[in-house]
């Protein structure tokens, strides 16, 4: 079986000069570059109007695309037995509690072991849905709720809601840095334009909206409770790196460590040893795809985070005379 899929899009001012093949891949980032390729030999691409064939020929701004193309159904990726956390099940949704290390799509460099391959063991149906019901990712790292649907009327409906913001997902993260006041950051999000893994704020990046509160202060540090409003790849890390206060433990936008001063070495190997971003998933609440009930589920803050919560806690408790900013 196979799936027909269109995509349109419009060449945007800074992609001028591009080639088309990494053109396409920013600008449909679900397709992998090397998919995109063989979809332009395959001549199954337009510019405006015209069928492409070359990867390499040149984009102008303002020129329209459409990609005609038959994805294989989802079936070829492997049933493994892999083990889910179920937070909720019923025929038409799931709903799971994601651990870090767990990657949500086979991908580059990871070809299975993923929550897909996981997905296809757990409900054999569900590769007739696109994307084996995938409809948001939480990136490897970044533990917590995500709702997967089981057929593709629930899939439809829920991805309608996440793009009416609809679904309310609420997070809680600990930074870097004092930060008095919660907010609002409203940035546009895209790829980094020299670092294809990463994205970064950008004028020309798709809209982003992260609303985020302070929960707790410590002496260099600050947890807080977040709710996106798009869902954007990286989004809340970004926002934050883009405030400045970007994630502990964040592989890609953390940075430097950033220890309270006179830190006991303790912390320091803590801090050290804290090798993904201090992000969970802690909420999630939507209505129903086929019955229109609200329903909403909660994930306890996981083992590693609660420890990094304490240490922290323990540290700003052990030197009161900081405490002076709060």
């Amino acid at each position: 079986m196979s799936q027909h899929i269109e995509l349109n899009g419009v060449v945007a001012d800074h992609q001028y000069g591009q080639r088309l093949d990494q053109a396409l891949a920013e600008m449909f980032p679900d397709y992998s570059r090397s998919r995109i390729k063989t979809w332009i030999q395959q001549e199954q691409v337009q510019l405006d109007g015209a069928v492409v064939s070359k990867p390499r020929e040149k984009v102008l701004p303002g020129q329209r695309v459409v990609v005609t193309a038959e994805l294989e159904d989802e079936v070829r990726f492997e049933p493994q037995a892999i083990d889910l956390n179920i937070v909720y099940e019923d025929d038409d949704i799931l709903v799971i509690n994601k651990p870090a290390g767990l990657v949500v799509h086979p991908g580059a460099g990871t070809p299975d072991g993923t929550l897909l391959n996981a997905l296809l063991h757990h409900c054999p149906a569900i590769a007739e849905v696109p994307r084996a019901g995938i409809v948001h990712r939480l990136d490897k790292d970044t533990t917590g709720l995500m709702v997967v649907a089981k057929t593709v009327p629930a899939q439809t409906h829920l991805v309608s809601a996440l793009q009416a913001r609809h679904i309310t997902r609420e997070y809680e993260a600990v930074a870097i840095g004092h930060m008095t006041a919660g907010g609002t950051v409203e940035a546009n999000i895209g790829r980094h334009p020299t670092q294809r893994i990463q994205m970064a704020v950008t004028p020309t990046g798709k809209p982003a909206v992260t609303h985020y509160r302070v929960m707790e202060k410590f002496r260099a540090h600050t947890r807080l409770r977040l709710r996106l409003e798009t869902g954007r790849t990286h989004q809340i890390r970004v926002h934050m790196a883009h405030l400045k206060h970007p994630l502990v433990g964040d592989p890609v936008y953390g940075g430097r460590l950033k220890p309270p001063r006179a830190a006991e070495p303790e912390l320091l190997e803590f801090l050290r040893g804290f090798k993904r971003q201090a992000l969970h998933a802690v909420m999630l609440r939507l209505e129903h795809p086929i019955t229109g009930e609200t329903m909403e589920w909660h994930a306890p803050i996981p083992q590693d985070m609660v420890d990094l919560v304490e240490v922290l806690r323990a540290d700003t408790q052990a030197h009161p005379d900081d405490l002076v900013w709060i």
